[in-house]
């Protein structure tokens, strides 16, 4: 039986921030759940569609909204590899998603470095979530990138 727990999102998560990594994309990985399914999967695109607004994050409320037929996501989850930054915290706070959980923390660009006002006041954040699996990928890539 499978279990549906953030752990087991923040993995689909991962298996997004992989496929960022296969295209040169910074890993970051989303997927946005409502009522225990996937409705969105997303990695970071800001390479291949030149678009410094595409974040894993930006791509995952289009494809949730789409899907739902309508802007808001009350009453869905965004599960993403790395602390959204601000522009995404933002547009998090227009979708009034409910739950926000993350992985790693973005101790340079991280939306709350700002503090946590962007986002919602409705929404409900968790962190930590497959912090070390997270962090892991990003320290990967970037280690490479140094070479």
């Amino acid at each position: 039986m499978i279990i549906f727990d953030d752990e087991y999102f923040m993995r689909e998560a991962l298996k997004e921030a992989e496929k960022a990594m296969v295209l040169d994309e910074v890993p970051v990985g989303a997927v946005i759940v409502c009522e225990d399914r996937i409705i969105a999967r997303t990695h970071n695109l800001t390479e291949k569609l030149n678009d410094v607004t595409a974040h894993a994050e930006m791509q995952a409320f289009t494809a949730a909204s789409e899907y739902l037929g309508g802007k808001f996501l009350d009453d869905c989850t965004l599960y993403v590899t790395l602390e959204p930054c601000i522009m995404c915290a933002g547009a998090a706070f227009w979708t009034r998603i409910s739950r926000l959980v993350y992985g790693a923390d973005d101790e340079k660009r991280g939306y709350t470095l700002a503090g946590n006002r962007i986002l919602h006041p409705k929404t409900i954040v968790s962190r930590g979530i497959l912090e070390e699996d997270c962090s892991s990928i990003l320290k990967s890539f970037f280690e490479k990138k140094r070479k």
